[in-house]
């Protein structure tokens, strides 16, 4: 399959990621967000994802992924991070969750959010800021990628990363910032474009 993009380690995919996994080598590391199948706001309350009329359109959330496309994406890798971990079923118990613990309290989404993890270390809670210029409605703060990278650094060397829901490409960046190779696979085109820019950008010295 045709990359959309490629440079120096990095590539994404514009396609269905199960069409793209069987493909695939096995990675060191998978880190992604995939969609949960929480909706748009299901309560009807204020939310910036409600607002925004491009995010409407997209449909971005509106069933959590199959358990066999979850099976095949851990099946590739040595070490993984799923965001959202506690709305699947069929992973494996674990005690190295990792949780984000947001800036705001008591608005319409949740305080915190949690990933699943393969790494067999205790629990970790990461405070970070929000993400500025948000480019997709469940991008996560770079920061918070990078620190995810290098918790999963202590159960062995991840060099190749794979983000089979690649969304605006923060997990790609953070993987670049890092010196490592990823993968990027995304559906939507508009975000593979964003994703792009995004990598563009910092080779060229601009920040994120």
């Amino acid at each position: 399959m045709k990359p959309y993009y490629e440079h120096n380690g990095i590539t994404i995919y514009n396609a269905d990621c199960k069409k793209v996994l069987p493909t695939l080598e096995k990675v060191d590391l998978v880190l992604t967000d995939p969609p949960y199948g929480i909706g748009m706001d299901k309560k009807n309350q204020h939310s910036s994802i409600r607002d925004n009329d491009d995010w409407q359109e997209c449909n971005w959330d509106s069933k959590p992924i199959n358990k066999d496309v979850l099976v095949a994406i851990l099946a590739l890798c040595q070490r993984a991070i799923i965001w959202g971990g506690n709305y699947f079923e069929g992973l494996p118990p674990s005690q190295g969750w990792l949780v984000w613990s947001k800036p705001q309290r008591n608005f319409s989404m949740a305080d915190g959010e949690l990933a699943w993890t393969s790494i067999d270390r205790a629990l970790r809670i990461f405070d970070t800021n929000r993400v500025n210029g948000k480019q997709h409605p469940t991008q996560k703060p770079l920061d918070l990628i990078s620190w995810c990278i290098i918790q999963a650094d202590k159960d062995g060397d991840n060099n190749t990363i794979l983000d089979p829901f690649m969304g605006s490409g923060t997990t790609l960046l953070a993987a670049k910032q890092l010196n490592r190779e990823a993968i990027g696979i995304e559906l939507e085109e508009k975000y593979c474009e964003i994703a792009a820019k995004r990598l563009q950008q910092e080779y060229l010295g601009l920040g994120v």
